[in-house]
């Protein structure tokens, strides 16, 4: 399982190819769902054209196209492929809440999805202490604080930390200490919806690349140049942005 998420997201790299879209849905009970979607449409179109044998012999490319093409849970594939290591309680009620799936167009792998269905903030903390082995690629404003009425957002999420560590797992220590100036130039876009049940009432702080689309709905599109320009300048660019809904 780690080989293929660590295949999917570094193949992403070349020519701003890759497109990631999140979106978290924000339930009335305190939970949230989240799922991200990492589309390498165009990466793999410029791979085959560009080396179809090579392709064909790829390892990970023939995994890939075993995956499941519907939802299905971590825990189903790893036990499926007879990976399943661990017995810890915790961690294996949350493997059964993480799903994945592929997306394909003709027969052809396009990308995959990965979704946390109906997680408590407590779920969300155990899923950090999972990842810190597993080193999955979801969104860092998952662990934004929602009570069922408030969430309050954390600026500093607005970052790729999961995908550089997933990234930086799986490679020697040089390539390593190369990812975080590579990857502007391997995105084509990135941005993250945020979805409530109910009206939003108020937003109090503010944050450029935070913009609310209307009563339910808020969206952030990252500046991935300024993300990691130390010295950029931002119009505004609050710690915290709290959103407090009907």
């Amino acid at each position: 399982m780690k080989k293929i998420f660590f295949f999917l997201i570094a193949a992403a790299f070349v020519l701003q190819s890759c497109i990631i879209n999140s979106e978290i849905v924000y339930h009335k009970d305190a939970a949230s769902t989240a799922v991200t979607d990492i589309n390498m449409k165009q990466f793999i179109a410029e791979m085959k054209a560009m080396t179809p044998d090579s392709l064909k012999q790829q390892k990970e490319f023939g995994e890939m196209d075993k995956l499941p093409t519907v939802w299905t849970s971590i825990f189903d594939i790893q036990k499926g492929e007879g990976k399943l290591n661990t017995t810890d309680p915790d961690s294996i009620r949350i493997m059964k809440k993480v799903f994945m799936k592929t997306t394909k167009e003709n027969n052809e792998p396009t990308g995959f999805s990965l979704k946390m269905e109906h997680f408590s903030q407590a779920d969300y903390q155990i899923l950090n202490n999972y990842n810190k082995k597993e080193k999955l690629p979801f969104d860092q404003n998952i662990f934004n604080n929602w009570d069922g009425k408030t969430l309050t957002i954390n600026t500093e999420n607005f970052n790729l930390k999961n995908i550089e560590e997933t990234i930086k797992n799986k490679t020697s220590k040089d390539e390593a200490d190369k990812v975080e100036g590579m990857i502007t130039l391997f995105f084509k876009s990135i941005g993250t919806t945020l979805k409530f049940e109910n009206k939003i009432k108020s937003i109090t702080g503010k944050h450029d690349w935070v913009k609310q689309v209307d009563n339910y709905t808020i969206k952030i599109d990252y500046d991935l140049k300024t993300m990691y320009d130390q010295e950029a300048q931002f119009k505004n660019a609050d710690k915290a942005i709290v959103i407090v809904t009907e």
